[in-house]
Formats: structure tokens, C-alpha cells, sequence
């Protein structure tokens, strides 16, 4: 077995991990915070649909963040049970 490929595997795979989870932390916080201006937004025009605004924008802050949380397993998965080492390691 091969230690450089290995290394190469664990490097590159650690790249990715920090590439998922930026980006969907990125993208997460980007999509909240302009959800977040357009319901102040809204609230501003027609305060009598606050009620109504203010359970939608929690229904989509939860959607948001749920997406970013499976990209976080995701990643987690590749840190912690590498599928592409063990396919080396087992053939």
C-alpha cells in the first residue's frame, strides 16, 4: 500500500471537507440575512401581516438551515468514515 496515495486521499478529502462546510455555512448566511431584509422589508409596508411573515420566515430559516446541516453530515461523514480509503485499503 501506497503511503504518498494515501496522503493524497487524506489530503484532498480534507480540502473537500472545508470546502462543504464554507460554502454551506457561506450560502446559509448569505440566504438568512436577505430573507431576514425582505421580511423587515415587508413588515415595514403592512405591519398587519407580521404574524402571518414572522412564521414563514421561521419555516424557511429552518429550511435554510437544514440544508446546511446535511452538507455538514456530509462532511462529517467523509472525516470520520472515509469511503475512499477504504476502498483502497480493502482492494
Amino acid at each position: 500500500m501506497d503511503l504518498s496515495l494515501i496522503s493524497a486521499i487524506q489530503s484532498s478529502t480534507a480540502l473537500a471537507i472545508g470546502i462543504i462546510i464554507g460554502l454551506g455555512a457561506l450560502g446559509a448566511c448569505i440566504g438568512i440575512g436577505v430573507m431576514g431584509s425582505k421580511f423587515l422589508e415587508s413588515a415595514a409596508r403592512q405591519p398587519e401581516l407580521v404574524p402571518m411573515l414572522s412564521g414563514r420566515m421561521f419555516l424557511l430559516a429552518g429550511l435554510i438551515d437544514a440544508a446546511f446541516i446535511i452538507g455538514l453530515a456530509i462532511a462529517l461523514f467523509f472525516a470520520f468514515a472515509n469511503p475512499l480509503l477504504g476502498a483502497l485499503q480493502g482492494g
